[in-house]
């Protein structure tokens, strides 16, 4: 394991809110203008980009804290047809999909994806995106502020040319976003996503929830807690962070503070968890090896073990106060301070620091993405590359 050093740096043309892809010698990111850029990645040479559209300006939107807003999700790869899928956002707030070939950056596929439900101008996509068995999943959520009529929804479509859409709409009178940026966590025939809090107190309305789905976007299974209509009003919701997938088990957890175990297999309606405990409240996604779950808490990662039982056992708290997403790669947690642009690699026994670097300011929910020996991370200003990985 080398010293860590800021390899390269390339300012783009807008902030890069996605965790950059890494495809053989190429770095693949998309900005907030719209853009979509492929990099080298030894040098962080431009070897092409595509400027897709104009984006939304802030002055258009109900609400929101992303200016202009443009691309926001992590793209997704599809290796059965060298495309590259990016979804985005352009002035008129039309959300478009586009499928461009690795290669040479040449789109292949262009064509409105919008909600089904709701105003689109009050819509936003944050969640990755996710490809399976030839089909694109997006997901969709609301503004920061939680402004305007939407409702949280997936959309597919197919990889190649103009086939039907599929959709699920979450089943509220209004909110349920789904945009958790890890996107849709796959095992098997099943997509997991998490689900905002909704409008209701009264009636369950499928929001707060973690959600299982077949590929033709069908309800299969569905967990939520007995705290739904409390977090529902108090905004306390499992939206937050993205389902990881630990062995038989799924790990849910958000804002309450409250990690909950189900089965990945029957997620158990109301109440249905194996176990909770208290963890952290939670924003982002987890990394996971093994039974070992690191949590993006909040307030620092921190690590907790799920036995064959399904019980929650906590290992550590890392003292730095870094609310990244966090990734595993050469026997360390890579972690990212987005506030103080710092990129901190911790011992996975312990949560001890044992590097650091400044990277720059990053978006909410930065995750670094490891090839190469280097971690490539997005920022406000473009993506930096960091050697000693």
């Amino acid at each position: 394991m080398g010293t860590l050093v800021k390899a390269w740096e390339a300012r783009l043309d807008g902030a890069v809110y996605g965790q950059p892809l890494v495809i053989g010698d190429v770095v693949f990111a998309a900005t907030e203008g719209d853009t979509i850029y492929a990099l080298e990645a030894s040098t962080g040479k431009v070897v092409w980009s595509v400027h897709v559209g104009t984006p939304m300006p802030g002055s258009g939107l109900p609400c929101g804290n992303i200016d202009p807003l443009g691309i926001t999700s992590t793209m997704a790869y599809d290796d059965q047809t060298n495309q590259v899928f990016a979804l985005a956002e352009l002035s008129g707030a039309n959300h478009v999909l586009l499928g461009l070939d690795a290669s040479t950056g040449a789109i292949r596929l262009r064509r409105p994806v919008e909600p089904p439900k709701g105003e689109r101008a009050a819509q936003q996509q944050r969640s990755a995106l996710t490809v399976l068995d030839g089909r694109v999943y997006i997901a969709y959520g609301g503004l920061f502020g939680d402004c305007g009529d939407y409702v949280g929804s997936v959309v597919s479509a197919p990889t190649i040319g103009d086939g039907p859409l599929a959709e699920y709409v979450i089943p509220t009178a209004r909110e349920g976003g789904i945009w958790a940026p890890g996107g849709g966590a796959v095992a098997g025939d099943r997509l997991y996503y998490a689900v905002g809090n909704g409008e209701s107190m009264t009636d369950f309305d499928g929001s707060d929830s973690v959600i299982a789905l077949r590929p033709d976007l069908t309800l299969a299974d569905r967990f939520a807690p007995t705290t739904w209509a409390d977090d529902n009003a108090a905004d306390l919701d499992l939206g937050s962070m993205t389902p990881a997938l630990v062995g038989p088990w799924v790990y849910a957890g958000g804002k309450r503070g409250v990690g909950y175990v189900l089965r990945a297999d029957h997620l158990g309606g109301i109440g249905g968890e194996v176990s909770q405990e208290r963890v952290c409240p939670a924003f982002g996604g987890d990394a996971v090896s093994g039974d070992t779950v690191f949590v993006s808490c909040a307030d620092g990662p921190r690590a907790i073990t799920i036995d064959g039982a399904g019980q929650i056992h906590s290992r550590w708290h890392a003292a730095v106060h870094a609310s990244g997403s966090p990734v595993l790669g050469g026997g360390q947690v890579w972690v990212i301070d987005n506030d103080g642009g710092t990129l901190y690699t911790l011992d996975p026994d312990s949560g001890d620091v044992r590097q650091q670097i400044h990277i720059g300011t990053a978006p909410h929910f930065a995750s670094p993405t490891l090839a190469h020996d280097r971690a490539y991370v997005g920022t406000l200003s473009g993506v930096v590359a960091i050697g000693g990985a």
